[in-house]
């Protein structure tokens, strides 16, 4: 007898995911806060997460969604992309595909910026802010140099909502959903991972990061991409016992 033909999909299975909204001023009617939409994950990037910031001076893209026809539709109904912001050597993708379609500027931690060839990029050492004059303080959106697990990880923060952290793979949920950082066999410096979350903690406080946004793992957020009350839940985190595990791992 011939095999059996496949079971046809639904319709309801045959429609991709769509990125979700994190923040809105619908959603914090108190607030200005912009759209900010979150990615479903990347097969291309080990399940990362990105994210889209849409704003009036031009749309952030923080790490690569994955590039498909429901990918540029979708980029292309919220404005397009302005400047895409890699957080991490493993948040690339398609990067180039996405730069040749919408123009955007890439930015990248300058120790990674040799990993895409041939590409207009904008590097950076320690920080660059991003936001325009035009429409805010230059200190509403930056990126921050937080090596550990690639040499060039980095942060995206913006100021609204008391401070969004986007934090690439510096900082992880756990199962409390709780924001760590985690040591993998590829983490490149974990001292220095661990350096830098210490640093977060100097550069904020409880009044100026309400929530992280991380860029991989938000399926232990249970249905949630963000992290709430980001900072005291970061400040409990014991950075001592953290740098212990150099020796143990």
């Amino acid at each position: 007898m011939p095999p059996e033909s496949p079971i046809p999909l639904t319709p309801q299975s045959r429609t991709p995911k769509q990125p979700r909204l994190v923040f809105s001023a619908e959603t914090f009617p108190e607030s200005s806060v912009t759209p900010v939409f979150a990615f479903p994950p990347n097969r291309d990037t080990l399940g990362g997460t990105a994210y889209l910031i849409v704003r009036k001076d031009g749309n952030l893209l923080i790490d690569c969604p994955a590039w498909d026809e429901n990918t540029r539709s979708f980029l292309d109904a919220q404005g397009g992309v302005s400047k895409l912001v890699i957080t991490h050597r493993g948040g690339m993708g398609k990067v180039r595909e996405i730069q040749e379609v919408f123009g955007c500027e890439v930015i990248v931690q300058e120790q990674e910026a040799y990993l895409l060839p041939n590409m207009a990029v904008s590097s950076f050492r320690e920080s660059l802010s991003l936001a325009s004059l035009a429409y805010g303080d230059m200190s509403e959106m930056q990126v921050i140099w937080t090596p550990g697990h690639s040499p060039g990880s980095a942060c995206v923060y913006y100021a609204a909502l008391g401070g969004i952290l986007f934090s690439g793979r510096h900082l992880l949920p756990n199962a409390q959903g709780d924001p760590v950082p985690l040591r993998t066999a590829k983490t490149f410096h974990w001292n220095r991972q661990i350096r830098h979350v210490r640093k977060l903690l100097e550069m904020f406080n409880s009044e100026t990061l309400h929530f992280i946004c991380p860029g991989a793992s938000s399926g232990l957020l249970r249905g949630k991409f963000a992290i709430e009350q980001a900072y005291s839940r970061l400040a409990k985190l014991d950075l001592e016992a953290c740098l212990i595990q150099a020796a143990t791992f």
